[in-house]
């Protein structure tokens, strides 16, 4: 069939740059002595903002106990503090503390910048596939149907997401 063998390099060139991403993930938790769900769930805040610790449970597919115990670490080391949200104070939110956060950063900047120069070299059709594939693989309720313009159908093996 036409396009399978793209089909497969593009999935085992993903499969690589997620075991990419979550070794260096591994490495930069254990440097700042953190535990690697631990530093997930700062990277989730980071992206969302304050959630309470169901949504995180939601998000990370961790039970709400093991979540406690994330968030409790996390809060005894300073990165995250649990406050009242101010528009149903009945609700918790755990809030990143930007101070303590931002020293993490610079262990991904580098990666930062390659994938900035990836995107810089592409033009803004090329940057419209790519944001859409990855919006398809993050939420795959957001694909396209199948007979769209002749894409969304070549997403039909799963690796274990």
């Amino acid at each position: 069939m036409p396009g399978d063998d793209l089909r497969t390099t593009i999935q085992r060139s993903v499969l690589r740059f997620i075991a990419g991403v979550v070794l260096h993930n591994q490495q930069v938790s254990q440097r700042v002595g953190l535990a690697a769900s631990d530093s997930q769930v700062l990277s989730l805040l980071n992206l969302h903002g304050p959630l309470t610790p169901g949504r995180l449970a939601e998000t990370t597919g961790l039970t709400t106990g093991t979540v406690t115990g994330v968030i409790d670490r996390l809060e005894r080391g300073g990165y995250v503090r649990r406050e009242r949200d101010t528009a149903d104070r009945r609700k918790v939110l755990v809030t990143p503390v930007a101070e303590a956060v931002a020293p993490l950063a610079e262990h991904y900047r580098q990666h930062g910048e390659h994938l900035d120069a990836v995107l810089r070299a592409r033009d803004p059709d090329q940057l419209r596939v790519i944001a859409d594939f990855l919006a398809e693989l993050t939420d795959p309720a957001s694909a396209p149907p199948s007979s769209a313009g002749g894409r969304g159908g070549g997403t039909t093996s799963s690796s274990g997401s």
